[in-house]
């Protein structure tokens, strides 16, 4: 039984005081900017070209209304979830956030111990501030996965895979949309890169394959890693090929994280792909791409009911949740809520984030006359004035 809404409830008004960090997602997303310099801040708040993907991803969860039903017993509830065999206490996962010494100096190591604390699994960005094996210490037993930006050197590859499923990580999320950077025009007006002061970069430069093509350690030419990165961070020949040559290097599930697309979908079912997770990197490479949540029935659709399938990409509350559980999720990353959270108080931040949205989803899940976030279906939701359901 889940009671985590009554009991922050019980938390917050028992103090009779404001809370020390904000309720809401607006909250957090204030407090970051007060304490973030501008690159940095908008490195994670900011989407490509002019944003429109980002406000179309919010926008999409707006076109659908949750339509409640009385008279259901809803004392005892349930908000827990399992990925792939990886137990999860809410039915989210914390998403891959690269480069996050930028916004707070543990970085990694406090998320890892935020998710071990809530039992909400995170998953560990390529592109992370802490290795592999630093942060797989912090978590313990925890569950975790990891995500995989898959370098056009095959051995940094193999490399990394390998290191991950020696140090417990339980699954493997290659990203498909970024195998080039685009077009973020707030990045640009700050000159803004951190990979370039050597941020983000701990994973290759403690990666054996990638020591092997430099001419000097990074320790002895740090400049020189920085280059040898930059050239073999994307892989804009990304291909099947690829992506079988990344499930042969592990026995862990392998699932692919960019797809929009029911073909692309239907592809990956085929081709005996774990799982998916629908998403548009929320909104950071494409400007004008679909909105994830609007994506998500028709790859739900393509792949049948028993595949995995994750989204993430404009999810920032509990109705957020419950609405793309409705729609064939079978649950969802959350990625700049707890970016955050982590920038306004580390370790403490993230935990609070966590805390209220699980919170959330319990009370939204309550309020809706569900008991269990694993019974949520298309029939909690009504299209909002104007829109036409994917099924009509």
């Amino acid at each position: 039984m889940s009671n985590y809404g009554p009991d922050l409830q019980f938390r917050v008004f028992g103090a009779q005081e404001p809370p020390e960090f904000p309720m809401s997602y607006e909250g957090w997303e204030e407090r970051a900017r007060e304490v973030l310099p501008a690159g940095p801040f908008d490195y994670v708040a900011g989407g490509a070209g002019g944003e429109d993907t980002m406000r179309a991803n919010r926008e999409a969860f707006y076109r659908w209304r949750i339509r409640p039903s009385m008279l259901q017993d809803v004392a005892d509830r349930d908000i827990s979830a399992s990925f792939l065999g990886t137990p999860s206490a809410a039915p989210f996962l914390l998403a891959p956030v690269g480069v996050l010494s930028i916004v707070h100096p543990e970085a990694e190591l406090a998320v890892a111990r935020a998710s071990a604390a809530m039992g909400v699994p995170m998953i560990l960005s390529t592109v992370s501030s802490n290795t592999i094996e630093d942060v797989a210490a912090e978590m313990g037993e925890a569950p975790r996965w990891f995500q995989l930006y898959p370098s056009s050197d095959r051995e940094v590859i193999r490399s990394m895979v390998g290191r991950a499923e020696s140090s417990g990580y339980s699954a493997v999320v290659v990203t498909l949309d970024t195998t080039i950077i685009g077009f973020r025009e707030r990045d640009l007006r700050n000159s803004y890169l951190p990979f370039l002061d050597g941020e983000g970069i701990a994973n290759y430069v403690s990666d054996p394959a990638f020591r092997a093509g430099l001419e000097r350690t990074p320790e002895e030419g740090p400049r020189g890693a920085v280059e040898h990165f930059l050239k073999v961070f994307g892989n804009p020949s990304l291909s099947w090929d690829e992506v079988e040559f990344i499930r042969e290097q592990t026995s862990l599930p392998v699932l692919l994280k960019g797809i929009t697309h029911p073909a692309d979908a239907r592809l990956a079912r085929e081709r005996g792909i774990d799982g998916l997770v629908v998403s548009n990197h929320g909104g950071r490479q494409v400007d004008g791409a679909v909105a994830a949540l609007d994506a998500l029935p028709e790859v739900r659709e393509a792949v049948g009911e028993e595949m995995p399938l994750l989204m993430d990409s404009g999810v920032r509350r509990g109705s957020d949740v419950l609405k793309a559980l409705a729609l064939g999720a079978s649950g969802v990353l959350v990625g700049r809520p707890y970016v955050y959270g982590l920038a306004a108080g580390g370790e403490k931040g993230v935990t609070e984030v966590v805390r209220n949205l699980m919170a959330d989803i319990d009370l939204e899940l309550a309020c809706s006359g569900r008991r269990s976030t694993a019974g949520v279906d298309r029939s909690l939701l009504s299209p909002a004035e104007g829109h036409t359901s994917h099924s009509s």
